[in-house]
Order: C-alpha cells, then structure tokens, then sequence
C-alpha cells in the first residue's frame, strides 16, 4: 500500500471549505460549539451499533460512536444549544461508505420539536450544500411502494420473508429490526437515488433509540427522521426522548436483544440517566456524516478519496 493521502490537496481544501461552512452556519444561528472526550467509560446499547473497546490501565472504556451521551449531560447543565464536529468509531464498518473511524457533526436545539429541527436542516441542505431543499416523504409509504411490505402490520415472519428474499440471508438469522434495515436499504434507498435531497419521516415505534414517541394518523411513531442524498443516508434526527425511567428501560431492552444474539453486553450510562432524571430541557438532536457530506458535495466515490487516511492507508 502506498504511503501517500486519499484526499488530493484539492479534497483536503474542499473539506476544509464544508468545515468553515458548518461553523458558519450554527455560528450565524448562535449555536455554541463545544467539545466532548472521544473515550468514555460507557458506550451505546443499541444492537446494530458495534462499539470499539479501549483499556486504559486495567480500565475498560469505549471510543465514542456519537458525543450524544455527554452532550446530553452538557445541556442538562444549562449549556443551551450546542453543536460539535469531531471523530468518532463504530467497529465493524468499512467499505465505500464506511469507514471506523469518520468526522461526525452532531447539534442539539433547545425548544426546537421535530418539525422545527427539520426547517432547520432543510436551511442547511440549502445554505451549505447549495442544493434544493428536501422534499418529505413517510417511512409506511416507502416501505409499502418499494419493498412491499407494512410494517405496522406485516408480522416479523413476514418481513423476514420479504427481507430474505432481498438480501439473500436466511429468513430464520432475521430479527424485525434488521428485516426492516435491509429493506430500507436494499428496496427504498435505490428509489429515493434520482428524487434529490429527502427527509423521511414517521418510523415504527420500535426503532425509536433516543426518540421520543408519539401518535400520528391513528399509529405510534418515533419522533425521527432521516436526511438522504442521492439515495444515501447522511444523518439522523430525533425528538429527544426525555424520561429517564424509559431511557432505563430501553437500555435494558437493548441489552436483551444483545444477549439474545451473542453481542457483548455494555453497562448503561448511569450518568446520562442521572442527567435525564435531573432534567434535560426539550430539545431535538441531528447527527450527519460530515465525510459522506463531502462525497455529496464532490462528487467523490468512496470516503477514501475525501478522508486523507481511510483505515486501509494507516
């Protein structure tokens, strides 16, 4: 492998000008910049995020995959509304848009609901991007239209079924949620390739993560959306969820479904239980993938060419 950079000169300045976008953008919105330790003694629960394990003199800690854990527990302290463009690590990732280690922007609005956080990222897909901004589209209606499926009322067995017959993998090593994931990935994110920016809103209940929940249409759906580009997923946003004693409960859930598959099993954050229980303001979050931003931007094929050393050039 030879020694030299993906990026050219002309990806690092181009990634430097997405930077000083960014900054400028939250920067004109009084947003406050902030930032958070890459290491921490907790990591997340949910299943389909593998974390990177890291000792420190007999100490068991976590690279972060998100700065989602201590930015929460900044504004239960009264911080305000943050932002924060950083490295973070989820193992197990790595192809032509994956990558271990990538440059995650995450920000947090306080008082901001879903609808309001949505405008939000529509200014930036406009403003930054300098494309036109997303048009909405429902999750149910996707799903219904391009996998066939409903999963509202389609059974786990059925959508392992569909799924299955997607991907190849056999019906019976499918859960619900990873039914569902192929799906989206290998049935609706294809169509969403020519339809331009897209926020897609209104997911089931049961993938909700850090989400609030609410009743839309007659059905339970999780406070979320997704942003994609050209049929990728760039980043993901949620009504916070709240209540500490929920929190705790999905953690636990999570932590089932883990031990249920042969996954390592992480302790809860009880800090960030804490910091909920003593009050974290309402808010709306969104994470984006600052290197898949730049390959939109770019035209770039594979994060190696915008990152100036992928995990195949350390």
């Amino acid at each position: 492998m030879s020694w030299k950079p993906g990026a050219t000169p002309a990806m690092l300045r181009a990634r430097a000008q997405l930077l000083r976008a960014l900054r400028d953008f939250f920067d004109a919105r009084g947003v406050l910049e902030v930032q958070t330790p890459v290491l921490g003694r907790h990591t997340v629960t949910e299943p389909a995020i593998e974390s990177l394990p890291v000792t420190i003199d007999g100490l068991q800690a976590w690279l972060q995959t998100s700065p989602e854990y201590f930015m929460k527990r900044l504004l239960a302290a009264g911080s305000g509304s943050i932002y924060q463009i950083g490295p973070v690590f989820r193992a197990a990732e790595q192809g032509r848009r994956h990558n271990p280690e990538f440059t995650l922007l995450e920000w947090y609005r306080v008082g901001f609901d879903l609808e309001a956080l949505m405008v939000e990222v529509a200014d930036l897909v406009q403003e930054v991007m300098e494309s036109p901004r997303p048009h909405v589209a429902e999750y149910r209606e996707l799903m219904q239209a391009h996998a066939g499926v409903d999963p509202w009322r389609d059974d786990p067995a059925q959508l392992a079924e569909r799924a299955s017959a997607v991907s190849g993998i056999p019906r019976e090593q499918l859960n619900r949620g990873e039914a569902l994931d192929l799906l989206m990935s290998g049935c609706v994110e294809p169509a969403l390739a020519d339809q331009g920016p897209v926020i897609v809103q209104h997911y089931p209940p049961d993938q909700c993560a850090l989400a609030a929940v609410s009743e839309v249409g007659g059905v339970a759906v999780a406070r979320r959306f997704e942003l994609y580009l050209d049929g990728i997923e760039i980043g993901n946003a949620y009504e916070e969820l709240l209540d500490a004693t929920e929190q705790c409960r999905r953690f636990e859930a999570d932590n089932a479904r883990r031990r249920e598959a042969g996954q390592p099993i992480p302790e809860p954050d009880g800090r960030l239980l804490e910091a909920l229980e003593a009050g974290l303001p309402q808010c709306s979050g969104m994470a984006i993938g600052v290197d898949r931003l730049l390959m939109h931007r770019t035209g770039a094929a594979s994060l190696d060419e915008v990152m100036a050393f992928s995990l195949e050039r350390l």
